[in-house]
């Protein structure tokens, strides 16, 4: 990899940078670091994703600080810089752009002139006079929600694609899978292979697709769902929600590898943790969204928000 910056270099320009010394919320210590900083501000910044602790996304005001601790605050109106249903910013810099894609748009186009968040980054991009377009380096499903990388170059882009195991070293999904799961976790190791119709199928064995391999962990039961997470030691083409159908606990909203049930009027998968090593300065990405709500509020009593528990252990 190349590294023309450090880490530090490359954040200056995008972020204040913020020590913590002693325990408190983060609405009082942006205050009391910020002077004449207004709470409203503060909640604007929050809502705008353009607050980050130790280079994980934060939008609870009340989130508690460690001493130790690095607050980075954006130097830019982080909630207006795109405005568009499907696509919300989480970081950017000249090489890159990190989103959050909501369901219902594809990544890139199947067919010319077909609306998908490459259009809207190229789109935001003139408008702000950028020299570059939006270049796909890992996709999600239509209808699947959360953290996505694209390049903003070939050469970052070629970057990803050759050593991309190497550089992202953990994704993470959350999804409300069909009944209740009884075991707490496991592996499920399979080779992907799709027929003529585009059906992707699971076999135990090589069958001459590919090696797919997805770590799980059960979250919560409610009795009728299961809130599971899943971390991608693979990505393959539909690889989730094939192997949570060799489980026998489709993806709730799954009309094509389910069974049906939609408690969600969507398919019930997000990509909501992203953490990979940055191609130009080597510096470590890290970034999480809140399990969604819509997910979560099925299940009573329950706080899945990543962001406000410690660094859990590899599923």
């Amino acid at each position: 990899m190349a590294r023309n910056l450090t880490g530090e270099q490359y954040a200056a320009s995008k972020y204040i940078k913020l020590e913590v010394t002693e325990p408190m919320p983060l609405m009082e210590f942006l205050m009391k670091e910020m002077s004449g900083i207004s709470r409203n501000k503060v909640k604007d910044l929050l809502q705008g994703h353009g607050i980050m602790v130790d280079r994980k996304l934060v939008t609870q005001y009340d989130f508690m600080l460690s001493p130790g601790q690095t607050v980075l605050v954006s130097r830019h109106k982080r909630s207006t810089e795109l405005l568009n249903k499907y696509v919300k910013i989480i970081y950017e810099d000249k090489d890159l752009i990190v989103i959050e894609k909501s369901e219902g748009i594809l990544s890139m186009a199947s067919a010319p002139g077909q609306y998908c968040v490459k259009t809207i980054l190229d789109e935001y991009f003139k408008k702000r006079h950028f020299k570059c377009t939006a270049h796909v380096v890992h996709r999600l499903d239509r209808d699947t929600s959360g953290l996505m990388i694209y390049a903003k170059s070939l050469e970052i882009r070629k970057i990803f694609e050759e050593d991309w195991h190497n550089i992202v070293f953990d994704r993470r999904y959350v999804a409300v899978l069909c009944g209740e799961m009884k075991q707490e976790g496991g592996t499920v190791h399979s080779w992907l292979k799709d027929n003529k119709a585009y059906i992707t199928y699971s076999s135990p064995t090589d069958n001459g697709g590919k090696e797919a391999i997805t770590h799980y962990r059960r979250i919560a039961t409610n009795g009728r769902y299961t809130l599971a997470e899943m971390r991608l030691e693979t990505g393959r083409k539909n690889q989730i929600r094939v192997h949570m159908k060799d489980l026998g606990y489709p993806v709730a909203g799954d009309d094509k590898y389910g069974n049906g049930f939609n408690p969600l009027h969507r398919l019930a998968l997000h990509a909501f943790r992203l953490y990979f090593y940055h191609p130009r300065t080597g510096e470590q990405m890290k970034f999480e969204t809140p399990h969604p709500t819509s997910f979560t509020r099925l299940f009573t009593n329950l706080n899945t928000n990543p962001i406000n528990k410690e660094e859990d252990e590899e599923v």
